[in-house]
């Protein structure tokens, strides 16, 4: 389905200095496919707002704009983006440029050649240009949370995703969903295909989220993904009987 729309959601904090050359970046790897670009402005104190709107004049592409009017989080950012999609797959990268946009379609298709039963390519980076430290730490939470999930995925922090956009839309949000969308994926009865992406060094700016965000709080949402999954039932089929 190569001329099926795309809709890639950039959930953003404060990016504005990154988003021209992320968009540039995009634009060129996205060449000869059907794609809208959804910015999720989560709250952002910056010019954002002032680039996006020229950004929007320039590019040959469907840029859109959603604002937050105060920071939610970018996993509600990220929920913001896949109810606003039209496309038929959401694709997902961070805004900071330190995710590659080339690999966007290389998601995107191993998810359509995956076939109907996989609902989401999750890529998983190497070379990580992250501190020591939030290296080690990022390593320790997703050993736990395979441990516990069993999710079968190295990194789920990677911003690099590409998930059917009606199985994203049923996904439980909460402060974290974006660092569980395999198991979540999983739980819907689906299978989720990996992707090796190398990472990059942020071009401007400073994280917005920090050791501590990722540590603490991730170990408490992966309690609660735990405990959804033990307690959830999956749907089953329902399929109407004719009669006559």
């Amino acid at each position: 389905m190569p001329d099926a729309l795309i809709s890639i959601v950039i959930p953003c904090r404060n990016e504005a200095a990154n988003l021209p050359l992320l968009l540039d970046e995009i634009g060129t790897a996205m060449t000869g496919r059907a794609f809208e670009v959804i910015v999720v402005n989560d709250g952002s104190t910056d010019e954002t707002a002032d680039v996006l709107a020229a950004q929007a004049a320039l590019r040959p592409f469907p840029l859109r704009h959603l604002r937050h009017e105060k920071s939610a989080g970018q996993s509600l950012s990220l929920r913001s983006g896949a109810w606003a999609a039209r496309g038929d797959i959401v694709a997902t990268i961070d805004g900071d440029c330190q995710n590659d946009p080339k690999y966007i379609p290389v998601l995107v298709d191993a998810l359509r050649q995956a076939g109907p039963g996989f609902g989401a390519a999750q890529g998983q980076r190497l070379k990580r240009r992250d501190s020591k430290v939030k290296q080690l730490a990022s390593r320790f939470a997703n050993w736990l949370r395979n441990a516990i999930l069993h999710d079968e995925t190295r990194d789920t922090g990677c911003g690099l995703k590409a998930v059917h956009t009606d199985i994203i839309r049923k996904l439980p949000f909460f402060d974290g969903t974006h660092r569980f969308v395999p198991a979540l994926v999983i739980q819907e009865g689906f299978r989720v295909v990996h992707c090796d992406v190398v990472d990059r060094s942020r071009r401007h700016g400073s994280s917005n989220y920090g050791i501590f965000d990722r540590g603490l709080q991730g170990a408490l949402d992966l309690g609660g993904v735990w405990w959804l999954r033990r307690r959830r039932r999956r749907m089953p089929k329902v399929e109407e009987v004719s009669h006559g």
